[in-house]
């Protein structure tokens, strides 16, 4: 009894989630999966550019000077695309694009083990992490 219901959840999330990609119009979003960067490093890069200005974010990751900032402005890029995709009608240029949302949630961890004294041997983390990329156009919020 349980399992048809969890199913029947699953599947109207499925045909939620579809609708919303289907929608014409709207914001844009991006995702980086698994990103091979710890999380906090990422978070220092991300705050810069949380609800600035699309052309500014761009001139921010391209001068700063971290090796996230290049994942970031491929990923941003990648929003303000899907975005054209989305609203065909729309110049970007006139539509005053801006970051509207970002966030860094944790990946998985590769553990790794380091050699330690007397036999030892210590616990490395490789970490990683997904960042989740909103655009969208301030005039139509107006």
């Amino acid at each position: 009894m349980e399992a048809t219901t969890k199913i029947k959840k699953s599947v109207l999330i499925r045909q939620q989630k579809e609708a919303a990609k289907a929608q014409v119009g709207g914001a844009s979003i991006a995702k980086l999966q698994d990103c091979p960067t710890s999380p906090r490093k990422m978070r220092l890069v991300v705050d810069l550019i949380r609800g600035v200005n699309v052309e500014k974010a761009l001139y921010i990751l391209k001068f700063t000077n971290k090796e996230a900032a290049i994942r970031v402005e491929k990923l941003l890029l990648s929003a303000i695309k899907n975005w054209e995709a989305k609203n065909e009608d729309k110049r970007v240029e006139d539509s005053n694009l801006y970051v509207k949302e970002v966030s860094v949630g944790g990946g998985r961890q590769l553990k790794r083990l380091r050699p330690a004294p007397q036999g030892r041997g210590y616990r490395i983390r490789k970490r990683s992490n997904h960042v989740h990329l909103i655009v969208d156009s301030k005039n139509d919020n107006n």
